[in-house]
């Protein structure tokens, strides 16, 4: 044995591979030697021996060779018969055979990732001790961690249950599933159970795949490697969208109420698809991806115009009745997105996205005959506008108890209403258990047919607001009888009652009973778009030619487009690098008087922050037009020689049909009672409070009383509230609503305006009245009880900005016994959004603060005589304080001729800013 390990150890061997012998020698158990050997340090091989004919693994001499080998103990044995393990030569001194390459390049990279998984953990704890925090911070850290893995324990757990549900329904209902987990033609008489269409979407699914893996590389990878440079490397590594097909739970054909000309169907879709799309941005290391989706919602389908000529159907309309329930399970990077707090909002954020192009007013429209108006279908004319008097409710809950539940209390009441798409919430009445709100809201109705006016009552909590009741109401009702005003009994709760005036608006395509309307909703001449609308005016984009490029010659800009109305503005989608923009956009605006108001236009490049054009529009020009429309392209001012956008405006007058009723008719409207329990919500009403008011409400201040008491005839009577009746129904105390399932489109913190209501100011607005009066407490204040602020306005022609210097402010109110700690924030409006907002530094204790901080805003001399600067001095108040809040407010119009001079003045507080002031 020393021989044959001496004779090993002088033989040549090759760099980087494991030691062989020079010849072939046959295993045996006095030589002690494997039959295997080392290939190239890393993969072992089988000796020459093995590999020649007729030679097999586990043979008998191979066999006894490796028992005799384990028997004395040889340092590199190898531990089981026919394995492909070998042992590296013996070296001297008796020592283990090692293969340092092999070895190493095995070991390395799980070292290396168990130092780092050390390092990840030992760091905060480390960094904790260098800075003294406490300890706390680490049982923080391992809570969020424990509510993160249980989240995602709990979304795969949804997951697998919601496939077991399609694999085998008729089992998975056998056994128990809950009432809202049934497919709606369980609990609907008039939906259909489409298996046959199941079965065809089931074989054509791997086909459907196809098309979307060609969708994703072909069309939105290309995209979005040029959107921007960072992103130049962007790619799909995978796009697998999975076995399990999209699902049909049931289909509903309308037969009633319907265009002649017109299919309507609504498909009760779900896809829980175990999908696995993974994307990497190489330039930046970056990977992320989705292995999972879940989706599920009322898709409707319709199919217009119906032709004599095949295919029969002119075009195909897709969209959602209202935004679908969504829920994505990510991988790599996005994981992120699971943890608590992040998942809601990313869960949000792509419901908004899928909004902007799948949920109503937006679809999509397939043309399948050419001679179809493509832009009628696609943003079509709302079939009415519904008008909602949030009145008053009685005999609520009292959810607000104390000593444990001993003692009752009372509630603090707001109500939630969505029509479609467009969600209101209105404002909370402290500690009342019959409230009265009387706020007026506006909904536009596009599909009557499946739309519901859906309400809900909660208790404002500071943790989990608690449920008071819910109202559904059908909007074919509604339109039947034009005007309704009763007391409704909420569903859910055992006691409750609602008042609502419902009124239905016909849009009229002709000025002949404008000055009626405007009559009826008592329009001033003065305001803006403040109060009832009389007309809604809807604009379609089409696209711009020949526009200008930005600062730099050599480069196309970002063309956007911003409309405004009043104090309402809209934009449009930006289109990147390019002068000749195609928009195909809808956008609508409620009009308070036509006679007044203009519409104003402007062409900005989103990159260089300048103006490419800009337009005005008088709306009184479209009242003397053919059918109030105007289809043309229109040349922009302050723009090139040839820039023009074209846009079709339509402006309809909303009209209160009077319907003729027998004296003894008693109307009621269908209230549709809850088929199925709504214990699934899940979603926390203030949780989902993001974005910005609904399309129907006004972000302006109110200036007219709602109509408490109507001069209607038959409205005393109509408005006497029924006879008390509990309803036995159950699950009281809900946290959540139904109607933000999916994400609405309201703030947590200023609920949507009413456009008619003293009531619906935002809450500081309100607050700060009610310490005006504590304040004056039978005493006369002084020409401006809420202070001054002193502010230099000015145009600057060579910046091209409009220059603001705020100097100080003076007697302002205190918010507490130490005084108050002011700031001033600015807008210029329409423009609301965080870029465009400006803010001074806090002044601490002190009712007279100095600023001397100077802003400005990029707007041309023409554009800002039509804007208004909004200023309003705020109460700091620091870090989760109460004392946060409005000390007053000022708008200051814009438009004079002295602006370009500038002014220096003083301007008196108010509550809301609606007086606005001009230079004196």
């Amino acid at each position: 044995v020393t021989a044959n390990r001496a004779a090993a150890l002088s033989s040549p061997r090759h760099p980087g591979c494991a030691q062989r012998p020079r010849t072939p020698t046959p295993a045996s158990s006095s030589q002690g030697r494997s039959v295997f050997g080392f290939d190239d340090g890393n993969f072992p091989r089988l000796d020459e021996r093995s590999h020649a004919p007729g030679s097999r693994l586990g043979s008998p001499t191979t066999a006894r060779g490796l028992r005799g080998h384990r028997r004395r103990g040889a340092g590199a044995g190898l531990s089981r018969p026919g394995s492909a393990r070998a042992p590296s030569p013996p070296r001297p001194g008796g020592q283990r055979g090692t293969n340092p390459g092999g070895v190493l390049s095995l070991e390395l990279p799980g070292l290396l990732a168990q130092l780092a998984r050390s390092f990840a953990l030992l760091l905060p704890v480390y960094a904790l001790g260098y800075l003294g925090l406490s300890f706390s911070w680490v049982l923080l850290a391992l809570a969020l961690l424990a509510w993160c893995r249980r989240s995602r324990g709990l979304k795969a757990l949804r997951l697998c249950r919601a496939l077991a549900l399609l694999e085998d329904e008729e089992r998975a209902v056998r056994l128990g599933v809950r009432a809202c987990d049934l497919p709606a033609w369980v609990h609907f008489p008039d939906t259909e159970r489409a298996e046959w269409l199941n079965k065809t979407v089931k074989h054509m699914w791997p086909f459907i795949c196809q098309f979307i893996e060609k969708l994703f590389r072909e069309t939105i990878e290309p995209a979005v490697r040029g959107a921007n440079t960072h992103l130049s490397t962007f790619s799909f590594t995978k796009v697998d969208v999975g076995q399990q097909p999209l699902r049909i739970n049931g289909v509903k054909v309308y037969t009633e109420n319907v265009d002649k000309r017109q299919i309507i169907l609504d498909l009760q879709i779900s896809f829980v698809g175990n999908c696995e799309i993974d994307l990497e941005i190489k330039r930046y290391f970056c990977r992320a991806g989705v292995k999972s989706i879940q989706i599920h919602g009322t898709m409707r389908v319709i199919l217009e115009p119906l032709i004599g000529d095949m295919p029969l159907v002119g075009a195909l309309s897709i969209f959602f009745l209202r935004k679908p329930l969504l829920e994505i399970n990510w991988t790599g990077l996005t994981n992120l997105l699971d943890i608590p707090g992040l998942n809601g909002l990313s869960d949000t954020i792509i419901s908004d996205m899928i909004s902007n192009y799948l949920v109503l007013p937006n679809r999509i429209t397939v043309p399948l005959v050419s001679e179809v108006q493509i832009a009628q279908l696609r943003f079509p004319v709302p079939k009415g506008v519904l008008r909602i008097h949030f009145i008053e409710a009685q005999d609520l809950q009292g959810k607000d108890t104390y000593l444990k539940g001993l003692v009752k209390g009372k509630s603090d009441p707001y109500g939630i209403i969505r029509v479609g798409n467009q969600i209101f919430q209105s404002k909370v009445i402290k500690e009342n258990l019959s409230p009265k709100w009387n706020e007026v809201y506006e909904a536009l109705v596009y599909e009557h047919p499946g739309q519901e006016l859906e309400i809900e009552l909660f208790d404002e909590d500071p943790d989990k607001d608690d449920f008071l009741g819910s109202l559904m109401i059908d909007l074919i009702e509604v339109e039947k009888e034009r005007l309704l005003d009763e007391w409704f009994t909420l569903d859910e709760v055992p006691k409750g009652k609602l008042h609502l005036r419902l009124e239905w608006l016909t849009l009229m395509p002709n000025a002949s009973n404008l000055d009626k309307v405007l009559t009826d909703i008592r329009a001033d001449k003065d305001q803006a778009n403040d109060g009832l609308s009389s007309a809604l005016l809807i604009l379609y984009l089409d696209s711009a030619r020949n526009l200008p490029s930005g600062k730099k010659i050599s480069s196309n800009p970002n063309p956007v487009v911003q409309m405004s109305v009043g104090h309402t503005a809209q934009e449009s989608k930006i289109r990147y690098k390019t002068n000749e923009p195609v928009w195909e956009e809808n956008f609508t605006f409620f009009i308070h008087n036509p006679k007044r108001q203009d519409l104003e236009v402007e062409v900005r490049d989103e990159q260089h922050q300048c103006s490419l054009g800009n337009l005005k529009v008088p709306l009184s020009q479209l009242l003397t037009s053919e059918d109030m429309t105007l289809n043309q392209r229109f040349q922009l001012s302050n723009s090139g020689p040839n820039s023009t956008i074209k846009m079709k405006i339509a402006l309809w007058v909303l009209h209160l049909e009077k319907r003729e009723r027998p004296p003894d008719h008693q109307h009621s409207a269908q209230v549709k009672r809850p088929s199925v329990s709504k214990e699934g919500r899940k979603t926390s009403v203030k949780s989902h409070m993001s974005g910005s008011p609904g399309p129907g409400s006004s972000n302006t201040a109110p200036s007219t009383p709602v109509i408490g008491g109507s001069d209607k005839p038959g409205v005393e009577e109509k408005a006497q509230p029924p006879e008390a009746g509990p309803q036995g129904l159950h699950d009281l105390g809900r946290s959540s609503s139904s109607l933000l399932a999916s994400p609405g489109h309201i703030s947590a913190k200023e609920p949507t305006p009413s456009i008619a209501s003293d009531i619906s100011l935002p809450i500081a607005t309100q607050e700060l009245r009610q310490r005006l009066r504590q304040l004056e407490n039978g005493t006369t204040l002084g020409q401006s009880p809420l202070g001054q602020i002193q502010l230099t306005i000015r145009h600057s022609s060579q910046r091209n900005k409009l220059i603001v210097v705020v100097h100080a402010c003076r007697n302002l109110i205190a918010f507490s016994e130490d005084g108050s700690d002011p700031y001033v924030r600015m807008y210029l409006l329409p423009d609301k959004r965080r870029s465009g907002r400006r803010k001074t530094h806090v002044s601490k204790k002190t009712l007279n603060p100095v600023f001397d901080q100077s802003f400005d805003f990029s707007v041309s001399l023409p554009e800002v005589q039509r804007r208004t600067l909004d200023v309003a001095v705020k109460n700091s108040g620091g870090f989760l304080s109460k004392d946060k809040g409005l000390l007053g407010k000022v708008l200051v119009a814009l438009a004079s001729e002295e602006l370009a001079k500038g002014w220096t003045q003083w301007y008196d507080l108010t509550e809301d800013g609606t007086r606005p002031q001009v230079m004196t």
